[in-house]
């Protein structure tokens, strides 16, 4: 890959596509896959985006921003006014703010995360041409 954006972008189109895959699937996975993927993914997408948005940042960097960013989300299902739980009951607000606060979804997202940080940072050494700042 020539662009470190149209990688991320591509990453990230598979990682809804496996999340979405885990969902609608989820019936033929075993249990435990079936329970976390779609959680775990959801954070890898999280810090893909955050990657393709922001490519000259260190994988660290996004990767604790998306940490952040993840926490926030979960940490936001112990509020419940009318109107953000309105939004989680469509099916976008379901897939982008969840329903409700579980303590294994911060295990996911930090797996999800850290599955991010590790692909992330290999393919800075490895795969990326660098970004040249100017």
């Amino acid at each position: 890959m020539k662009s470190p954006r149209l990688t991320y972008l591509l990453l990230s189109i598979n990682t809804i596509v496996l999340g979405l895959c885990s969902r609608r699937y989820g019936a033929w996975l075993p249990g435990w896959l079936a329970a976390y993927a779609g959680d775990t993914l959801w954070a890898l997408l999280v810090f893909w985006l955050l990657s393709l948005g922001w490519p000259r940042g260190t994988a660290k960097s996004r990767a604790l921003a998306a940490l952040g960013f993840s926490y926030l989300i979960e940490l936001s299902q112990l509020y419940h006014p009318a109107w953000l739980e309105a939004a989680r009951h469509s099916t976008l607000g379901g897939l982008l703010l969840g329903h409700g606060f579980l303590w294994s979804d911060l295990l996911c997202y930090t797996v999800g995360v850290l599955l991010g940080y590790v692909a992330g940072y290999w393919l800075e050494l490895k795969a990326l041409p660098p970004i040249v700042t100017r």
